[in-house]
């Protein structure tokens, strides 16, 4: 039994450390889709129509997210803000995956969420993206195509990420 906790045990965990490193998630410094078009679509909730051939022309902020997702929750007013400080100079597109209509009108009108947003309940717009966690932000220039990814909370007004944006 000391032979195993001396020897076997460091090379399993050495074993299980490098297949946790050969199987993780291709997000490593340019992830999938970046410099790609990025995938179409249209939505149709209760409130509107979204198309995203609709916003070329303008740098878009495409962020996936959920009314019961505590990163959503956290980063959402920066969004707000940040659509806000640009103007017209780039469209923030918030994709929500909530089935729940009631609970997401209510957390735009609580939270005071002032720029363009959609109900997405059968996912059909995150998972063009390959999107199963949230929130997920894609950043595509005005020509359409993809240029950066975000995987978690974002705070969308640091002084970096607006110079990138209204640079771009």
């Amino acid at each position: 039994l000391l032979v195993y906790h001396i020897h076997v045990k460091p090379l399993l965990t050495g074993i299980l450390a490098l297949i946790c490193m050969l199987t993780a998630c291709d997000r490593g410094a340019h992830p999938r889709g970046i410099g790609s078009q990025a995938p179409d679509f249209t939505l149709k909730d209760s409130d509107r129509t979204v198309s995203l051939h609709d916003l070329k022309g303008k740098p878009v902020v495409l962020n996936f997210w959920a009314t019961w997702c505590l990163p959503c929750i956290q980063e959402m007013p920066s969004l707000v803000r940040l659509q806000k400080q640009l103007g017209d100079q780039a469209v923030i597109l918030a994709v929500s995956i909530d089935t729940d209509e009631d609970a997401y009108h209510k957390f735009l009108k609580v939270h005071n969420v002032d720029l363009l947003t959609v109900r997405d309940p059968d996912q059909k717009a995150p998972s063009l993206y390959g999107t199963s966690m949230w929130p997920e932000t894609y950043v595509i220039d005005s020509n359409g195509t993809i240029r950066r990814k975000f995987i978690g909370a974002v705070n969308w007004t640091a002084p970096d990420i607006v110079e990138y944006l209204t640079k771009l």
